[in-house]
């Protein structure tokens, strides 16, 4: 998409990290791997090292800057503008005592919407060049079939025309 900044871009006049963020509302905190953007609630927010580094990447450093606490965590991609709140429960209930939990496209794929156990993410210094599929791959996940458009995901201009994606107003 041309280095467009995903989480700036809108649907429905509402920027996708604050579709992310609502759908998310019930952690009990929330960092954001990316840049520093105005949220209607407090966030952190965090980069991997170097940046652009990938998802397993991202996700290793959103879970450093957590504070010791709870054992799973979620993992949402900003470009899903379709996941909910209730996306997120139907995840986590079916994390429960699994290594984690994907939401799955129609076509059977892992999405980069889901709940996995906080230790088994690996720390940054491991993470880097690391493709996300070593921790969607764990055996024992589980797997949540998604709703009508919850897998939909934004990668390309015609992506964001079809979702009624729009740059931020």
């Amino acid at each position: 998409m041309g280095g467009a900044d995903k989480a700036a871009l809108a649907r429905d006049g509402r920027r996708l990290l604050d579709l992310a963020l609502e759908a998310v509302s019930g952690a009990s905190q929330t960092v954001v791997v990316g840049p520093e953007a105005p949220t209607h609630r407090p966030v952190a927010f965090t980069r991997e090292e170097p940046a652009g580094g990938g998802p397993l990447a991202g996700l290793s450093a959103g879970v450093a800057a957590l504070e010791v606490g709870a054992a799973t965590v979620v993992v949402l991609a900003v470009d899903m503008p379709h996941v909910t709140a209730g996306t997120i429960d139907r995840l986590l209930d079916a994390a429960r005592g699994r290594p984690g939990a994907w939401l799955v496209d129609g076509d059977g794929r892992r999405q980069l919407a889901g709940a996995v156990r906080r230790d088994l993410v690996p720390p940054p210094e491991e993470a880097g060049g690391l493709p996300m599929r070593v921790l969607m791959a764990r055996p024992g996940c589980a797997e949540v079939t998604a709703d009508a458009g919850e897998a939909a995901d934004v990668d390309t201009w015609d992506d964001a025309s079809r979702l009624g994606i729009t740059h931020e107003t």
